[in-house]
C-alpha cells in the first residue's frame, strides 16, 4: 500500500482545503452536526487567515471557526493524545463563549458554542465512535442549558466497511485514509462530494504553498529539537561544574581536617 504523504489529519492541509472549500466545509459539518444541509441558512468561516509565521509556531493551533446559524462552531483535528484532552477542550470552549458576549450586553445574548474535535486516538472507554456530551443534571439528566457542546469522532473506533449510504462514515473513513488505496476505495462509491474533496486534496498538495508551510512547520520542529538538546547540553555542563567545584571543596576540606588531626 502507498502511504499518503499528506493526508486529511494534516492540520495545514486541513485548514487550507477548507478555507478554500467552504462549500465542502459546509457539507461535512451538517454532517458531523447532524443537521440538514438545507437548513444551514448562516455558514461564516471567521479564523480563515494562516500566516507564514505561526507556521514557525509548534503550539499553533489550526482549527477552524465558524459561525453556524447564529451558532459558535470550532472544528480541530488532533492526532495525538498529549494528555489531558478534554480539559484543553473545556479551556477553548470557555475562551469561545466568554468572547462572544459584546460589551454591555445581556448574557442571555451569549450564542450556542460546540467543539467538534475529530481525533486519531481512543479517548472513552466504550465502543462508539461518536461522543455528545452537554450539561446535564447528574440523576435527572436534566438539561441546564443547551449553549455548552462538545462533539468527539474518534477515528480508531470507525468500522471498516463503508457505503454511500452513510455520509458520515465518509467523511469520516477520508480523516482516517493513510493510503492511496484508501482513497481509492472511496473514490469508487461515487459520492459527488467525495470526488470533490479527494480532487481538491490532490489539487491542493501538489501545491507549492502547502510544501511551504510543511517546510516551515518541519524547521520549526528540529529547531524546538536543537534548542532543547542545547540546553540539556548546558545544563548538563553547569551540574559537571558544580559537582566538580564542590568535589574540590570537599578535597580541601578532607586535606585541612587531615591537618589538624596530625
Amino acid at each position: 500500500m502507498k502511504k499518503l504523504e499528506y493526508t486529511f489529519k494534516t492540520d495545514r492541509l486541513f485548514k487550507t482545503l477548507f478555507v478554500k472549500h467552504p462549500d465542502l466545509l459546509q457539507h461535512l459539518v451538517s454532517e458531523l452536526l447532524n443537521i440538514r444541509l438545507e437548513s444551514i441558512e448562516q455558514f461564516l468561516i471567521t479564523n480563515p487567515e494562516m500566516p507564514p509565521e505561526a507556521m514557525r509556531d509548534k503550539f499553533c493551533r489550526l482549527d477552524v471557526n465558524m459561525i453556524v446559524n447564529k451558532q459558535r462552531v470550532n472544528l480541530e483535528i488532533q492526532v495525538k493524545n498529549e494528555g489531558n484532552y478534554p480539559e484543553r477542550v473545556l479551556y477553548h470552549w470557555a475562551r469561545e463563549y466568554s468572547t462572544a458576549l459584546p460589551s454591555s450586553k445581556d448574557y442571555k445574548v451569549l450564542p450556542r458554542t460546540i467543539i467538534i474535535n475529530i481525533i486519531d486516538f481512543p479517548l472513552f472507554d466504550c465502543s462508539e465512535f461518536h461522543s455528545e456530551f452537554q450539561l446535564l443534571e447528574v440523576s435527572r439528566r436534566e438539561l441546564l442549558s443547551d449553549k455548552m457542546c462538545f462533539h468527539f469522532f474518534e477515528l480508531t473506533k470507525i468500522p471498516d466497511d463503508i457505503n454511500a449510504d452513510n455520509m458520515l462514515l465518509l467523511w469520516l473513513a477520508l480523516f482516517k485514509a493513510d493510503t492511496e488505496e484508501e482513497l481509492t476505495k472511496i473514490k469508487s462509491l461515487e459520492v459527488k462530494i467525495m470526488d470533490q474533496a479527494i480532487n481538491a486534496y490532490y489539487n491542493i498538495t501538489a501545491e507549492s504553498e502547502l510544501r511551504e508551510r510543511e517546510r516551515l512547520w518541519e524547521k520549526a520542529r528540529h529547531d524546538e529539537a536543537q534548542a532543547l538538546s542545547n540546553a540539556k547540553e548546558e545544563e548538563r555542563e553547569i551540574w559537571q561544574s558544580i559537582v566538580a567545584d564542590k568535589d574540590a571543596e570537599i578535597a580541601q576540606l578532607k586535606a585541612q581536617l587531615e591537618a589538624l588531626n596530625k
